[in-house]
């Protein structure tokens, strides 16, 4: 099952929601009808509150926008009910693009709030906020709350959220790019431990945020300790060697043998000694539900992939990887095909080392 709908895209960048956000909708509108009896509020608190995701988006546009500036795409943007989420090819590398990157999207909700607080302030249509709650006052004063609320809260130095990544960033300009990462990612799952405590006394959402920002504090780290770890290492000591490969004329029912006879989960395309495209293991899997085994390759394979060169380094290696979205690219030398890269064999090579490591201190 799919679990995200796609909304469209705008200025190249698919938008998505999960469909979770689905389940926020009935139960908000639920809420309503019990709270009203009325078919009028129950749309009204609809429309808020897709209103207030729609800020959510344009604050999510305004980091990708500003990582385009910076040469990095953005492969789609998914809203959740607890928020939205860009996906970036790859994070900025110098600290100055990550910090511009992290504000513009606060900024954005800045922008939002202040043309409405101006608006308002101009038709006199300012009321106390004690007038003002979640379900009831005035509309486009409770979105300049909210767009407020949401600067303050997307600030807190909660990495990887906008106000860790500044953290971060303002850290790497005076340090060690690890180290400011594993201090960002401290103090983001201390208030990952503190938003979880509050939250089971208070507001379980909070639960469901301090969840997300422990774990991706932790999964941040790592990605960046094992990238580190990488630096130096070419390509050739980390790829995988022994590989069956496909014809674009071989039918699927030939990659299904392949796969198990053995443990390799993607095959190269080769014809005529070049390699044209690769076949994913999800792809193929896909395919088949769809159509069957007696499709041929051609079909179904990726083309047009980046390759990488046995004598680059294994760190720009898994930047292609994570740009490309395709878990394992073909190596070249001299324009001959000779080894396949994954995420899982930089995983494995990276533990052979660390345990040969070990063995020579103990």
């Amino acid at each position: 099952m799919k679990w995200q709908i796609k909304l469209g895209t705008f200025a190249g960048i698919d938008v998505f929601i999960h469909t979770t956000f689905l389940l926020l909708i009935g139960w908000l509108g639920y809420t309503y009808w019990l709270e009203h009896q009325n078919w009028t509020e129950v749309l009204k608190g609809i429309g808020f509150i897709l209103t207030l995701f729609l800020c959510v988006i344009l604050h999510e546009y305004g980091h990708a926008l500003t990582a385009r500036k910076y040469g990095i795409k953005t492969r789609d943007i998914t809203i959740y009910p607890i928020g939205g989420v860009a996906r970036l090819e790859r994070m900025p590398e110098k600290p100055i693009e990550e910090l511009w990157v992290a504000l513009m999207g606060p900024a954005v909700n800045v922008v939002i709030a202040a043309g409405l607080y101006a608006y308002l302030f101009l038709t006199s249509g300012l009321v106390p906020l004690t007038e003002l709650s979640v379900a009831s006052g005035s509309f486009i004063e409770r979105i300049m709350v909210i767009n407020i609320i949401l600067v303050l809260f997307n600030l807190l130095p909660a990495f990887p959220m906008d106000g860790g990544r500044v953290l971060r960033a303002v850290l790497a300009m005076n340090m060690e790019y690890v180290r400011a990462t594993q201090i960002a990612a401290n103090v983001g799952q201390g208030f990952a431990f503190l938003l979880g405590f509050i939250g089971l006394f208070g507001n379980p959402f909070l639960l469901f945020i301090a969840l997300f920002v422990w774990i991706g504090a932790s999964q941040e780290a790592s990605m960046v300790q094992m990238k580190n770890a990488l630096s130096g290492i070419p390509v050739g000591r980390a790829m995988l060697t022994e590989y069956q490969f496909l014809s674009p004329r071989d039918l699927l029912s030939r990659m299904s043998q392949l796969i198990l006879a053995g443990s390799q989960h993607d095959f190269p395309v080769i014809d005529d000694d070049r390699i044209v495209g690769v076949v994913t293991r999800d792809d193929f899997l896909a395919a088949l539900t769809e159509h069957g085994q007696n499709i041929a390759v051609s079909a179904v394979m990726k083309k047009d992939l980046p390759e990488v060169d046995s004598h680059e380094m294994v760190e720009t290696a898994l930047m292609r990887i994570q740009e490309s979205g395709v878990p394992a690219l073909p190596v070249t030398h001299a324009g001959r095909l000779v080894g396949i890269i994954t995420n899982e064999n930089i995983t494995e090579y990276l533990m052979i080392r660390s345990a040969l490591k070990m063995q020579r201190v103990v």
